[in-house]
Formats: structure tokens, sequence, C-alpha cells
């Protein structure tokens, strides 16, 4: 998949599945019950344990049913080793343009990190095509609504407390999708509480479906 059918794959689910600190077998469990709720995006952080094999793995058992990446790509030794285990993307909270180059040159999206409309710009002059919006929560959906009217090219990914109680927010402020990982997850992965991730992440799928909905009326 090029970078940019994954960016439209990410851009038609709305959601991109943060997954930090599991190990493998647990991560593919929480894989499985969030692509259950609807989320056909999933990311595998690479500060996670294990986390080249979790994303090889996923790659390929759910190839063609999800878009697996990998997540905090903060450099680029980690974007390549991600790249050789069959991340798609790759999402990072920096803006590290060495990394966007890699991705680059082996046709993966790369989505780094901004918090200013100088990142921003930055970001795309350097061959992103997406930019991950982070701290989400702290800047808040107001931010995405104000610089979308300079910036209406840039498309723009929030990320940092995002839940189904704001996730639409974002949206109808112009985000094309939301990232969410320990708001989605919280401890049930680890506990066997599998049916409550599906759960959330239903909620989830529907709040950003009913805000794109709502922004074309």
């Amino acid at each position: 998949m090029s970078a940019v059918e994954s960016l439209q794959a990410i851009e038609r689910c709305g959601v991109i599945a943060v997954i930090r600190g599991l190990e493998t077998r647990a991560a593919l469990e929480a894989a499985t019950a969030l692509y259950e709720g609807g989320i056909t995006v999933l990311e595998v952080t690479v500060d996670t344990p294990g986390a080249y094999e979790t994303i090889e793995r996923l790659a390929s058992s759910m190839q063609g049913k999800a878009l697996i990446g990998a997540g905090t790509v903060l450099d680029p030794a980690a974007a390549v080793a991600a790249i050789q285990s069959g991340a798609a993307f790759l999402f990072a909270p920096n803006l590290n343009e060495k990394v966007i180059e890699v991705a680059n040159r082996h046709g993966r999206l790369a989505i780094p990190g901004v918090m200013t409309p100088t990142e921003m710009v930055k970001a795309v002059e350097a061959g992103a095509q997406a930019v991950k919006l982070f701290p989400a929560n702290v800047l808040g959906p107001a931010f995405i609504r104000q610089v979308r009217a300079p910036l209406p090219h840039i498309p723009v990914i929030p990320t940092g407390g995002i839940g189904p109680d704001n996730a639409g927010a974002f949206i109808e402020a112009g985000a094309i999708a939301v990232g969410a990982g320990g708001g989605l997850l919280g401890d049930d992965v680890k506990t066997g509480r599998l049916h409550q991730v599906t759960g959330r992440a239903k909620a989830l799928v529907a709040a950003v479906a009913a805000a794109k909905k709502s922004r074309k009326a």
C-alpha cells in the first residue's frame, strides 16, 4: 500500500488506535478487540518491549483487514526498523525531518507530531503528507478550526486525551481522524475484559462517523 493509500485508509476509518506497553500476545488480543469494534488502523509504539515483532505479526495476521503502523518513531533508526517489520505508517509525537525522509524513501506514510503552525508547514515542506497534533487535549478543537483557515491543505490528526466524548468535536473542527490509546484500552486487556475494549472502540468509531456526517451536512 502506498503512502497516499495509507492516508486514505486512515481517513476512511477516522481512528488510529494506539497500542502501547503490551507484550506481543496481549497486543494481538487488543488488536482483535479493536478490530471487532470497527477500528481498522492500529499502531504499536516502538518503545514497547517486543514492538517490532508485534508489528510484524500484526501486519501478517491482519493483512487485508487492518492497516498496521508504528508509533513513537523518534529517529531514523527506529523508522528503518519499523518499516522492515512491516509498518505501513510512522506516527510520532515530534518532528524529525530525517524520519520523514526515511519514510518517503521507502514509500511509507510519515505523520510527525506538531504543535504550532510553523511546525505544520515545516513538516509538509519536509515531505509529510499529514501531521499529528499533539497533545490534542491541551490545544483543543478550536485550535484546529483556527489553524485550518490559513492551512486547509494540511491533514491534521489530533492525538492525546481523545475518546468518544470529545472525538466528534475534533472531527467537526476539521481533523481527518483522531488518535486514541489509553482511553481505549485502559487496563481491560491485562485483566481479560476484551469486550470492554470492543465496546469503547465501537463508541469512538460511532462518534467519529456522526461528526463526519454532521460536517458534511
